[in-house]
């Protein structure tokens, strides 16, 4: 039976999965950026930093700062203007001359957003921005010349731009991405780990057999740790491979039972990517295969069938029912996971609308009315938390 440490991985590494159509899949979850801040206030100016006067809790003074405006972005209240000033009861300590970019939001005062302390060329930055309404190609593009910026602000920023993209989005850029840049981020220690899932899909789109060997090299180092990133490198390692580069991750990754759990759940998540994103690179069925090999472990059967019931791969009715009363699968997770494939099968039509109902159909509807007599009450409770389309 999996431990609570595993188990817990397994529940946190599944968010990620199921982000798959919204943004990169291999990406933090996304967040406002600093572009999306800049054009969703109704105020906005580079200010920088004038005097601050401190907390005073005798007088009751609850401290404040003063800000001289450099330049305004858009102003909705129509009150700021080059050399003003603006006061905010808030006591910011800073040296005389920082710049600072401050948002606001246009009532009857403007409430104002935390002060943030930008450069000049971070100020430039974010005002040079494409809008969301520019081509996706042209847009990302701006960002992807920033991914690894000096000023770590700039680059997160850059980062979560990506983080917001879809993949398909991301796909148009391959011509444009610097793969050999890109490699070297890969391989720098000192690369946030956040970011190496993005760079491996970059090198996969735009990478060669050298890059795929390299990545193939760090799919293989030897590790017993948890590394952020590698299930985005396996994907790009995939893209640049096909079948054959499957076969590699298959033999490592799936069939090794020695390797971590966190090392065969990311091979499990790129064989997802492949089926959402890449089916013209690796056939279904050839994904199905591997995702078969997984049922051999108990730790991660209760997601295999799933995904199996999601891909449709009704050649495992009989394995499933055979599993179903095995000791090791004797968990509840995996026998609620298997009565809803069942569900799922029993509901297989015919390809020909006048055919008879399909094989897979059949065994499944039967396998459900045993198991509805010998074990109700998982049956009860896969069917009221059935979820899998």
């Amino acid at each position: 039976m999996r431990s609570v440490l595993t188990l817990t991985t397994a529940i946190a590494l599944s968010i990620g999965a199921a982000r798959t159509t919204e943004a990169c899949p291999f990406c933090e979850a996304p967040s406002l950026t600093l572009t999306e801040q800049l054009n969703q206030s109704d105020v906005a100016a580079l200010v920088q930093w004038v005097e601050s006067k401190p907390l005073d809790r005798e007088e009751g003074f609850p401290g404040s700062t003063t800000y001289e405006v450099v330049e305004v972005v858009h102003d909705a209240s129509n009150t700021l203007e080059k050399g003003g000033q603006v006061t905010l009861k808030r006591d910011r300590a800073a040296q005389k001359g920082d710049l600072f970019l401050l948002l606001g939001t246009n009532g009857t005062t403007i409430e104002w957003s935390s002060p943030l302390e930008v450069t000049e060329t971070a100020f430039q930055y974010m005002k040079q921005a494409p809008t969301r309404e520019t081509a996706p190609v042209e847009r990302l593009g701006y960002f992807l010349q920033f991914l690894e910026w000096q000023d770590p602000l700039i680059a997160n920023d850059a980062y979560a731009e990506f983080a917001n993209a879809p993949y398909k989005d991301i796909a148009l850029l391959a011509d444009e991405i610097p793969r050999e840049s890109v490699r070297d981020w890969i391989l720098d220690p000192n690369t946030p780990p956040t970011r190496i899932g993005l760079y491996g899909l970059l090198l996969g789109l735009s990478g060669n057999e050298d890059d795929a060997q390299m990545m193939l090299d760090k799919i293989l180092e030897p590790t017993q740790e948890f590394r952020l990133g590698i299930n985005g490198v396996m994907s790009g390692y995939m893209l640049l491979t096909g079948e054959e580069g499957l076969a590699k991750i298959e033999d490592a990754k799936l069939r090794d039972e020695d390797a971590p759990f966190s090392e065969t759940y990311a091979a499990m998540q790129s064989l997802r990517f492949m089926w959402t994103y890449a089916p013209e690179r690796i056939s279904k069925e050839r994904l199905r295969q591997s995702m078969r090999i997984l049922l051999e472990r108990p730790e991660l059967a209760d997601l295999v069938v799933t995904d199996l019931a999601r891909w449709h791969d009704w050649s495992v009715v009989d394995r499933l029912m055979d599993m179903y009363d095995e000791e090791e699968y004797s968990i509840p997770s995996i026998k609620r996971a298997i009565v809803r494939f069942f569900l799922v099968a029993e509901k297989v039509k015919p390809e020909d609308e006048e055919g008879p109902t399909p094989e897979a159909a059949e065994k499944a509807a039967d396998y459900l009315a045993q198991l509805r007599e010998n074990d109700p009450e998982t049956v009860k409770q896969a069917e009221r938390f059935f979820f899998v389309n």
